[in-house]
């Protein structure tokens, strides 16, 4: 627990504010959204002072903001350990990147293909598929979940896959209830029957060390505001499919990757915003990294180290939270509890308390000024498994959260 915790929190701003009776707001709504260090606000007024111009100009601010967009990519393949920022699409949101993703792999299909989804993952990760099942004639095939702990039924995963399989979809943490799935299998075996493997990283990117290369899948979709950025999403995709999927675009626009995939003006003070965020990051690493990583060098060492340190320090955190809420009267945590597999989970958990709905706790909690999301939190089909038709409260730690905030937490719940 040596992590400099209050160091970090000095870099975001929205942390020392207090709210309506002088106490500070604990912020345990994470998973939905974390909160942005100054060096990001900065960078979004940077841009508006010194590059607000639209792209492809040969006049100064257009110039700027050209080189800050590439800046951006090379910022975003380092975090991702992406072979080249030509991988890297920047888009409003994850949910219209996979929308656009799925779209343009439903035009290279055939009826009876099929798609594989998990009952864990966030509709984010499932409507666009099941979307262009019901417009394309494509059958849709479900992974289960093992509901005592939450893990994926690696079984049922094997079951679904056959020769006609052309895309498996999955999450690489769960959105509800933090369970990390063995990506880099999955692909295997995704690429052994010749389908194509979605991942959805937006729960695991403030968490876990992301690296595309050594996962092996096709296309991996995040979301900066997730992880201490501006409101963005982030695809990353082969080169070869990204330069030969037939992507929907207006005619003028570039038709090579990564441009072909990025219709519209975007939102180019926010891609400043990511660009800070990344290297905010890159700081982490360098200044508290203490992690040994051959595999990478430079920017990317920095990064990975960084990614280390935090998970290092928010499995202490998380354990110190559920060990705590377990010890509560009436209280059920769903998902990995035993502390020596916390390698497959992340800081997000979903408990729910005997007596009082979810949205009822959630309210109480926030009386109080702590920040948390009850119900589905828009993953529908893993509440349905287990049985939890009001949903359950979500509590998602990030690098930020401290063991006196956790203490408190605890303490309201048991009140409650």
């Amino acid at each position: 627990m040596s992590f400099p915790v209050d160091e970090i929190r000095a870099l975001f701003p929205s942390l020392g504010m207090t709210a309506e009776d002088g106490s500070q707001p604990i912020f345990l709504d994470n998973p939905a959204g974390t909160q942005a260090p100054r060096t990001v606000m900065d960078a979004v007024t940077e841009y508006y002072l010194t590059m607000n111009a639209n792209s492809g100009a040969i006049f100064a601010t257009s110039r700027r903001n050209d080189e800050m967009v590439a800046r951006t990519r090379e910022r975003m393949a380092e975090f991702l350990n992406a072979a080249s920022p030509k991988e890297i699409v920047i888009g409003a949101n994850m949910t219209t990147l996979n929308f656009a993703l799925s779209r343009a792999l439903a035009r290279t299909l055939a009826p009876g293909d099929e798609i594989v989804l998990t009952r864990m993952d966030h509709d984010a990760n499932v409507s666009p598929w099941t979307l262009i099942a019901r417009d394309y004639d494509l059958r849709v095939k479900w992974v289960d979940i093992n509901a005592a702990d939450c893990t994926l039924d690696m079984d049922s995963l094997e079951a679904a896959l056959t020769e006609r399989t052309r895309i498996v979809a999955t999450a690489h943490a769960s959105n509800a209830v933090g369970t990390v799935n063995p990506v880099k299998q999955i692909a295997g075996m995704a690429q052994a029957v010749g389908a194509l493997h979605v991942v959805d990283a937006v729960q695991s990117a403030p968490h876990v060390p992301i690296d595309v290369g050594d996962i092996g899948c096709d296309f991996l979709i995040c979301s900066a505001y997730k992880f201490y950025g501006p409101h963005l999403g982030i695809m990353w995709g082969r080169e070869d499919l990204l330069n030969s999927l037939p992507a929907y675009k207006v005619r003028p626009a570039k038709d090579v990757a990564p441009n072909r995939w990025e219709n519209g003006t975007p939102s180019y003070e926010t891609w400043n915003g990511l660009r800070a965020c990344i290297d905010h990051w890159r700081r982490l690493g360098e200044r508290y990294g203490d992690a040994s990583l051959p595999q990478y060098d430079g920017a990317r060492l920095a990064l990975k180290r960084a990614l280390h340190s935090v998970q290092e320090y928010e499995r202490a955190l998380v354990a110190e939270l559920i060990d705590g809420l377990r010890a509560i009267k009436g209280v059920a945590v769903a998902g990995i509890v035993d502390s020596q597999r916390y390698a497959w989970r992340v800081p997000t958990v979903a408990m729910a308390k005997a007596g009082k709905s979810p949205a009822e706790i959630a309210a109480e909690l926030a009386q109080k000024h702590v920040y948390v999301w009850s119900g589905d939190y828009y993953a529908p089909e893993i509440m349905k498994r287990l049985n939890r038709p009001e949903g359950m409260v979500r509590l998602g730690i990030a690098k930020y959260n401290t063991r006196a905030e956790i203490a408190r937490v605890l303490n309201l719940i048991e009140s409650i």
